[in-house]
């Protein structure tokens, strides 16, 4: 008999899991090269890295605690040797099945032109994480990005607050791999919600003085018309 099935059950059911055994998340080669700065990490901190592994075209990822980040994390960037003076990315990767979401710290030395991959994992029971917007002001915007997101944490951040979805988003945190495609609301509960929404939350004051009015734009001039003044 055959499939009577639309495309969109499997929209109405959500996500599920592609493998139901052990998860792997990363295909990890044994570490050849050695790296200067893991080496270094191992002689001064120790125990604290936690593991090391070479992915991706000889990336260099170093898991360390998270209650020891920022100290970690100002040393690679304080210390001649290191240097690691840009951060070239916050973000954070959730691979379901219950595990712990990974904080992924990805930084660059332009003094010894080296690349370094930072992680910690955080169990789903404690997306807590102390911030590093003091060591790099760049990651201000990028642990917003994260929080709002994934639902993790950044403590002492100086302004910490949804960045993408709207301040007031009852639904989570959409990479989460526990979110659901269409959202945990329904269609008209979501509809009702958008309709009810205060014109603050998208409209500055002069906007809302002007009465609304929506932005004309010209009329586009055709192909060997002059365009209107």
């Amino acid at each position: 008999m055959a499939d009577e099935r639309s495309g969109f059950d499997a929209v109405v059911e959500g996500p599920k899991p592609s493998y139901q055994g052990e998860l792997s998340p990363v295909q990890v080669q044994s570490p050849g090269e050695v790296h200067e700065s893991v080496e270094a990490l191992r002689d001064l901190f120790g125990e604290a890295v936690l593991r090391h592994d070479v992915v991706a075209n000889g990336q260099h990822i170093v898991f360390v605690p998270p209650e020891r980040n920022l100290e970690i994390l100002t040393w690679l960037r304080d210390d001649p040797e290191q240097q690691y003076d840009l951060l070239r990315d916050v973000t954070a990767v959730d691979y379901g099945g219950g595990q712990p979401l990974q904080v992924v710290y990805q930084l660059f030395s332009f003094f010894h032109k080296n690349a370094l991959c930072v992680k910690c994992e955080l169990p789903l029971d404690d997306l807590e994480i102390e911030s590093v917007v003091s060591l790099w002001k760049a990651a201000n915007w990028l642990e917003r990005e994260v929080y709002d997101l994934f639902g993790i944490t950044f403590k002492n951040h100086p302004d910490l607050r949804r960045i993408l979805m709207p301040p007031d988003y009852a639904e989570g945190h959409p990479l989460r791999k526990d979110f659901p495609l269409r959202g945990r609301f329904s269609r008209a509960e979501q509809t009702r919600r958008a309709l009810s929404q205060d014109l603050d939350h998208y409209y500055f004051d002069a906007e809302i003085e002007r009465g609304g009015e929506p932005q004309e734009l010209p009329p586009v001039a055709k192909t060997g018309e002059e365009a209107p003044e």
